[in-house]
């Protein structure tokens, strides 16, 4: 062989080597992202824990394990106390003296509750079991956990297409001046309204697509992706899966669908997940990201 040919061959060897090291690279860290995940589902409080959710209607109501309770729980104790809805809004939870629960870690008798949309929303412990209280759209509701709950206990594990890098896209991110907004509707009836600030627009297959990502929270930099795909109710959950993207710079964004997840809608009937807005079915198979559970309910 010519010394051109060897230099030529080398060159062209070690470039796959590269390459090779690369995509293992690659795979490593969302094998590890995959794992922190699993932790995170499977967590004494995840979503796995989830048994419960009810509303609450405006004025006092019982709540206890005994069905003469107009909340009746799933667990803990017969009778936990009365919870009452004011017209401001305002939540109390008033415990029986033998309830044996603790709200935020203290043993007392009266509390008013934080919903989810604080930072640090209350937590009602007893037992195994807590109980939050959520706001969706203005209206109230509880969400009970058991940490023994079956859905974590007989989890069966999580599946995902093969990790394929070609699914990791540099997207465009056209900033909406001023933001606008999308009503989503959720697996639990309501409607939630969410700050868009921007679309993602990438492209596949020389086809081009557009995202509408939205903004969890006030201040969030992460863009958050509820969308749908013709994977969606044949290998993957019919409803939806969702997408973490990192905040924008210089006007671009990476999706990384390997990184696609279930949401917890997929694993126990209690959850009340968003549904994506039209903008965001798309007409193509994503074929990466997490798998239907094979053991949802």
């Amino acid at each position: 062989m010519s010394l051109a040919r060897f230099l030529f061959a080398a060159a062209m060897l070690g470039g796959a080597g590269d390459c090779a090291g690369a995509d293992a690279a690659y795979a490593a860290r969302i094998a590890h992202w995959r794992q922190q995940r699993l932790q995170t589902l499977t967590a004494a409080d995840g979503w796995l824990t989830l048994v419960g959710f009810e509303w609450l209607r405006p004025g006092t109501q019982t709540v206890g394990r005994a069905p003469d309770n107009a909340i009746v729980l799933p667990v803990g104790p017969a009778h936990l106390g009365t919870i009452t809805l004011a017209a401001d809004g305002r939540v109390r939870l008033d415990l029986a003296a033998d309830a044996g629960a603790t709200v935020d870690g203290e043993a007392v008798h009266s509390a008013l509750l934080r919903d989810d949309r604080d930072a640090r929303p209350s937590a009602v412990r007893f037992g195994t079991a807590s109980l939050y209280l959520l706001d969706r759209s203005g209206r109230k509701a509880l969400r009970i956990k058991d940490s023994t709950a079956t859905t974590r206990t007989a989890f069966r594990g999580l599946d995902s297409f093969p990790t394929d890098p070609s699914w990791r896209i540099e997207a465009r991110f056209e900033v909406f001046d001023p933001v606008q907004h999308v009503e989503l509707a959720t697996e639990a009836g309501t409607i939630e309204r969410d700050v868009v600030p921007g679309r993602i627009v990438f492209e596949r297959d020389g086809q081009r697509y557009t995202l509408l990502p939205i903004l969890e929270t006030p201040g969030d930099t992460r863009l958050f992706v509820v969308f749908a795909d013709r994977t969606s109710g044949q290998e993957t959950y019919g409803a939806a899966r969702f997408l973490y993207v990192d905040a924008a710079r210089d006007g671009r964004v990476v999706l990384d669908f390997n990184r696609a997840y279930n949401p917890p809608c997929a694993f126990t009937a209690f959850a009340t997940c968003p549904l994506p807005p039209p903008e965001n079915r798309l007409p193509l198979r994503i074929t990466a990201g997490e798998l239907t559970y094979r053991g949802g309910h």
